[in-house]
């Protein structure tokens, strides 16, 4: 991994190019949980989400729902500020072909266990994606089938956080029309509400 990336690194010079750290408030009791890095997306910028199409949908959902003081992620520097919302992903590096395998999401479970323990009581997991909800089980050490992945669907996990799994919002549901922005809504409808209890 560290060689894939060195590469990545001298052909795109400006690029982050390292692990992507969480980024947004520390002490958050919402955690969306992403896939991995993107080529030209968090590996360019060093941000979650950042920089490719996914950030967009996302991005604007936390902007609606009050999470995020702006619209748009466009770089470390643009002043974003996220509110009671921390950004993660199951797999911290660039993986190669844009597609990580099942060693490299194991290996960095760990990293995900060790973000969810931080979370207060009563918080919400959004995972964004099957990879996603999968790692989040893992980190809870149950097996796939405890809660079957689907969109907009609702687990409570063994210490009472609760779960909620949606598409991806990569271009290719989009485009597709597996995911829409009034899809996305509606997860965070239930995601506010299930903070707000």
């Amino acid at each position: 991994m560290a060689a894939f990336l060195s590469e990545v690194k001298q052909k795109h010079p400006s690029y982050h190019a390292l692990p992507v750290a969480p980024f947004g408030d520390p002490n958050a009791r919402f955690l969306v949980v992403g896939l991995a890095p993107g080529m030209h997306g968090a590996n360019a910028s060093g941000r979650p989400f950042t920089g490719d199409y996914a950030g967009l949908l996302l991005y604007q959902a936390l902007y609606d729902f009050g999470f995020s003081n702006q619209l748009q992620s466009t770089g470390l520097q643009d002043g974003l500020q996220l509110h009671d919302c921390r950004i993660t992903n199951a797999v911290k590096c660039l993986p190669p072909q844009n597609k990580p395998t099942g060693d490299e999401i194991k290996q960095c479970n760990r990293y995900l266990t060790a973000e969810i323990k931080t979370l207060p009581d009563k918080s919400v997991i959004l995972a964004l994606g099957n990879i996603a909800h999968q790692a989040v089980l893992r980190a809870y050490g149950l097996k796939a089938n405890a809660a079957p992945f689907g969109h907009h669907k609702i687990f409570v996990l063994p210490d009472g956080k609760h779960l909620v799994s949606s598409y991806h919002c990569s271009r290719y549901n989009v485009q597709t029309k597996r995911l829409s922005m009034e899809m996305l809504a509606e997860v965070f409808v239930t995601i506010k509400n299930l903070l707000a209890d």
